[in-house]
């Protein structure tokens, strides 16, 4: 029989060979993730309000765009002894007529007539006439009542008066006439005609739904918000609303609002969910001037993983001489908590795996994890094979780069949305502005296959529309 003292030589032996082993390896039980499922969140809507003013110099600029040339003919000398042609003469004026009756603006017309004028008579199937030609300019008043109906600014225009520059006159019956005079009869259909005119050139260069719809194609097409970790901000509208507009001075003002979802997404740029079919169009009394955004930032597990891994790249772990490094990370989802595999090697070498509740911390703007300790199998296999790391201080060292920082996230968020506050334009003549307070974080959300976070955002949005194409 071996002796005592030899066995508790080799005991020792042993101890001092294991101690001293450069590497020692763990094979823990891997907590299988939740089986796969589509991702499904809570999604609160976010209520932009978008307020919108128009100059009256750009429905001016488009009506003259619209009504060019020759703008009324009447070709028929046959009924009224008269045939006329209207041209514009000089570009069209549109102002507000500061009526306290309502939004009413004055347009001002000048205008080049030719006339020419039939003076005789039929008798006996003989014909007795004498036509004569005459160039006359003057400038057309009219006045509109203003309303946006359906998206387009519509007009009620009445002629207010026609103020002839000159009056030359003309024998009727041994009698001078002025031509004016005469050609008066005509001048009424001549009414009609240039106020429906006028009409339709506004509610054709007046109509917002066009450019409201095509702003919002490009607005909804997602944006990087940050480069590094490959955020992209996508909103969905849901609902557009719009109150009757208003006329102040030289411009028209209307509130809009859009209900919208609004998430981040982490990876490749996600596409739009745009859909022109989808979007309700919904006329309101009042819209409040300020936007409540809630933004879902959708983080899927892998590229969260890539972003914990950052954490811990140079780190080492060490206890009594024994020391590991992180090679690798990977997280996922099981039974409401978060799974966090480390790949270690160094003085132990395989994966070890922690569990935990995700939480926010509103002070470190940081994702953290809360209650967070080893498996059940990987404290067992630790116990036994590593003492050292089951330990409280290295775990709470651990610990410390379990967790990632979303504030750049958000400082950069803000920066990249004050980039579409500030005079952004989506489309030529269309400017953006605006203000926006701090991001608020409200709470994290776990899937099967993404950490959710719910952010809410106030602020507000003002859209001008000066030197519109």
């Amino acid at each position: 029989m071996p002796k005592p003292a030899s066995l508790l030589l080799f005991a020792f032996t042993f101890m001092l060979f294991i101690s001293c082993s450069p590497s020692q390896k763990i094979t823990a039980l891997k907590p299988e993730p939740d089986d796969a499922s589509p991702l499904v969140y809570e999604n609160i809507p976010s209520f932009i309000t978008l307020p919108i003013t128009v100059k009256l110099k750009d429905i001016e600029n488009q009506t003259n765009a619209l009504l060019n040339g020759l703008i009324y003919e009447d070709n028929n000398i046959e009924d009224d002894d008269i045939e006329m042609q209207v041209w514009k003469l000089a570009p069209i004026t549109i102002e507000n007529t500061n009526e306290k009756s309502g939004d009413r603006i004055k347009t001002t017309l000048p205008l080049k007539v030719l006339v020419k004028y039939r003076i005789g008579t039929k008798t006996l199937g003989t014909e007795f006439y004498k036509t004569q030609e005459f160039n006359l300019n003057g400038v057309v008043t009219l006045t509109s009542d203003v309303s946006l109906t359906n998206w387009k600014l519509n007009t009620k225009t009445e002629l207010s008066s026609l103020d002839w520059n000159e009056s030359p006159t003309t024998t009727v019956f041994g009698k001078n006439i002025p031509v004016t005079y005469v050609i008066n009869p005509a001048i009424k259909l001549f009414k009609s005609k240039i106020e429906r005119k006028i009409d339709e050139a506004v509610n054709k260069s007046m109509d917002f739904k066009p450019n409201v719809l095509t702003a919002l194609e490009k607005i909804c097409v997602p944006f990087q918000m940050n480069e590094d970790y490959e955020s992209w901000l996508r909103i969905v509208p849901l609902e557009i609303y719009t109150t009757a507009s208003k006329l102040k001075k030289d411009q028209f003002s209307l509130q809009m609002g859009m209900k919208c979802n609004m998430e981040t997404l982490i990876g490749k740029q996600p596409e739009s969910k745009f859909d022109l079919n989808k979007i309700i169009l919904k006329p309101v009394t009042k819209i409040p001037n300020q936007i409540s955004a809630n933004i879902v930032a959708v983080s899927t597990y892998n590229d969260a993983s890539k972003i914990m891994k950052k954490n811990f790249a140079g780190q080492e772990f060490e206890s009594g001489g024994k020391k590991v490094k992180v090679q690798d990370v990977e997280i996922w989802h099981k039974n409401s908590k978060m799974v966090i595999a480390l790949d270690l090697s160094g003085s132990l070498n395989g994966k070890i795996y922690l569990s935990g509740f995700p939480q926010y911390d509103d002070k470190s703007k940081e994702i953290y994890f809360d209650e967070l300790d080893y498996v059940l199998d990987t404290k067992n296999k630790l116990m036994r094979t590593a003492n050292w790391l089951a330990q409280g201080l290295v775990l709470r060292k651990i610990k410390e780069n379990c967790r990632y920082s979303i504030q750049s996230n958000l400082d950069e968020g803000k920066k990249t949305m004050m980039g579409y506050l500030k005079n952004y334009s989506p489309l030529p003549g269309v400017y953006v502005n605006g203000k926006m307070e701090d991001i608020q974080f409200r709470k994290v959300q776990l899937t099967n296959n993404a950490i959710i976070a719910f952010i809410k955002v106030n602020g507000e949005i003002n859209i001008s529309i000066d030197g519109l194409k």
